[in-house]
């Protein structure tokens, strides 16, 4: 059976305080072939002090814009998407450029009810319930988003061993009934 492509993008922190991105890899590099993104890396982010408002601004000034593109460049054939924070913003934001997308999971996305396009039907957003990011139901009807809202959580919800798992096992839903 040919695996199926995942491509993983990480959050605005990129692998270097994303120990809990490997328990997505538990979960699924059995059952896709993963590649991955340190969004920091895509959008050419080099701040000299780590702090978390440089790395804010630095996506803010220009980094998303070369992510998305450095993304739409690489990733060409349709895979399926799962990201975080930043890179979910990135995600989401490709999508609306064309990115070739079968599936994407894009949780506690930033600043993306600035969009006005209509969501692509493939995308689906997550949020925490106490995500000061998280757009407004309003926005959401009105770009036909896909929308899931978590109950008693906050941003970093995807670094949640329970929500780790419930969306490890949607993707994993995808592939395997696709296989019957």
């Amino acid at each position: 059976m040919a695996e199926e492509k995942l491509v993983i993008i990480s959050d605005k922190w990129g692998s270097k305080k994303g120990l809990w991105i490997a328990s997505y890899f538990g979960y699924l590099q059995q059952y896709y072939d993963i590649v991955f993104y340190d969004c920091q890396q895509l959008g050419n982010i080099d701040v000299s002090i780590s702090s978390e408002e440089n790395i804010d601004l630095a996506f803010k000034e220009n980094g998303i814009k070369r992510a998305v593109s450095n993304l739409i460049k690489k990733e060409t054939q349709p895979a399926h998407y799962l990201a975080f924070g930043m890179g979910a913003t990135v995600i989401y934001k490709a999508s609306l450029m064309g990115l070739p997308a079968k599936t994407i999971t894009a949780i506690s996305a930033v600043g993306i009810e600035t969009e006005e396009q209509t969501a692509p039907t493939d995308v689906q957003l997550i949020y925490g319930e106490c995500d000061k990011s998280k757009p407004g139901l309003k926005w959401a009807k009105s770009v036909g988003a896909n929308l899931k809202i978590v109950p008693n959580f906050g941003h970093t919800l995807y670094s949640d061993e329970k929500i780790i798992s419930e969306i490890s096992l949607e993707l994993l839903e995808n592939v395997t009934k696709k296989a019957v």
